[in-house]
């Protein structure tokens, strides 16, 4: 087992439950208040960790109460289209910036800017706050990152000849070398679930220069050229032309390839890194691994794209929630999610603190570092995004990935697909 999750404040040791009780609604203003947290957190201890927040806050709070409520990555967003229409939105919301830009331009979500303080802001890098601020508006507090990272055999790769990279990053040129010295008649150099692929390549795309869109909102226009075809190309070479990444694996999720690497059948694969934990738990006796230094093509930049907390316009309790997520910002509080969902906490002492407390292990040191080459894309401030990468994006690139059409046909389906869903 992992060492233990961080402390989660001074006040711990007063929650006499794990889970948030319900407490009293608000009677005109004479009564305790009632929040309502719908938390994202699905991984075990992440969400040991959120509860205990929950219920420190609680402790520490008797006049503003937090009722704690689960929700689901897969449904959020629908959910969310659904509850601020019917006014039944939760005070405090869970999500990602490049899902709720639409929102905010609809007017669902409160402005937090007067709300947070001096220190709070300061805590986390102003790039990562461009990430949550729609038309000059502080719509959300951004908490978690997730990055794109390598983890390799490292036997494997040893037994190949191939050295460990002890550089800051690792050019795509050097990963598609490695995956070819590699790949043997039983084993695949790389790995990569790419089921639902569109994240991954927006992200990654910064690596090149790829932007996919400019402009904001509803003034925006989509590019796809050389720099946003890159990534999708590289993938699409290694796989068919170098056959060092194994086609099979672009049609799997993240989680059914990382078994795959655990039984040896693949040196190396690329994922999300908090499926750090998934290896760092099931990982057989003796197998050993390591997160590689961070992708780079022209840059190594990938998108910020934080989890995020936030607050209905309409809740009568935007100040009360706004305080409740500054408590949840505090750096062992962060930490601890952060630390159970295998993610970057967003400000420097809390990363500190996971630092601290996983002595960089499991991946933890190239994971961290990892978070100064994270920026702003363009694509979290566009209204549209979400309906275009599902109806789109995620099919056009399924279909390239699946070798069913060519790379002109990919460049075509996108662009004049954005024409379809922004009415351009």
């Amino acid at each position: 087992m992992r060492k233990l999750l961080v402390a989660i404040g001074a006040v711990a040791a007063l929650a006499g439950c794990a889970t948030a009780p319900v407490g009293p609604e608000v009677d005109e203003g004479t009564g305790p208040v009632t929040l309502t947290f719908q938390s994202l957190a699905f991984q075990e201890p992440s969400v040991a960790a959120t509860e205990r927040i929950v219920a420190d806050w609680n402790a520490a709070h008797p006049d503003v109460r937090v009722e704690l409520t689960q929700g689901s990555w897969d449904s959020v967003h629908d959910q969310l289209v659904t509850q601020f229409q019917g006014g039944t939105a939760p005070d405090v919301i869970h999500d990602e910036s490049a899902d709720i830009s639409g929102f905010a331009r609809q007017g669902y979500l409160a402005d937090l800017g007067p709300h947070l303080s001096d220190e709070t802001r300061a805590a986390i890098p102003q790039g990562v706050w461009d990430a949550v601020t729609v038309d000059g508006t502080t719509v959300a507090a951004p908490t978690l990152l997730q990055s794109y990272v390598v983890f390799a055999n490292t036997t494997m790769l040893e037994q190949a000849g191939v050295p460990i990279p002890t550089s800051p990053t690792l050019t795509w040129d050097e990963l598609a070398a490695a995956a070819r010295s590699t790949t043997t008649a039983t084993t695949a150099g790389l790995g990569w679930g790419l089921r639902q692929p569109t994240a991954t390549v927006m992200s990654l795309g910064l690596n090149f220069g790829g932007t996919f869109f400019t402009g904001a909102g509803e003034a925006t226009t989509v590019q796809v050229g050389d720099a946003e075809l890159e990534v999708p190309r590289r993938i699409h070479e290694m796989a068919y032309v170098d056959r060092s990444l194994d086609p099979t694996s672009l049609t799997q999720s993240g989680s059914d390839v990382v078994t795959a690497f655990l039984d040896g059948r693949y040196a190396m694969v690329v994922a999300g890194s908090y499926v750090a934990q998934q290896i760092a738990e099931a990982a057989p006796p003796g197998f050993s691994w390591a997160v590689l230094p961070a992708l780079a093509g022209t840059s190594p930049e990938q998108a910020a794209n934080p989890q995020t907390l936030s607050v209905p316009a309409d809740s009568p309790h935007v100040a009360q929630a706004a305080d409740f997520i500054e408590f949840y910002l505090q750096a062992q509080n962060l930490a601890a999610v952060a630390q159970g969902e295998w993610l970057i906490p967003t400000s420097g002492a809390a990363r500190d603190a996971v630092a601290e407390a996983t002595g960089g292990q499991d991946g933890w040191t190239a994971t961290l570092a990892g978070a100064e080459y994270l920026t702003t894309a363009p694509f979290q401030s566009v209204t549209d995004y979400p309906q275009w990468k599902d109806q789109i994006a995620t099919p056009a690139l399924q279909r390239y990935l699946g070798a069913q059409i060519d790379l002109p046909t990919l460049q075509r389906e996108l662009t004049e697909g954005w024409a379809q869903v922004s009415g351009g």
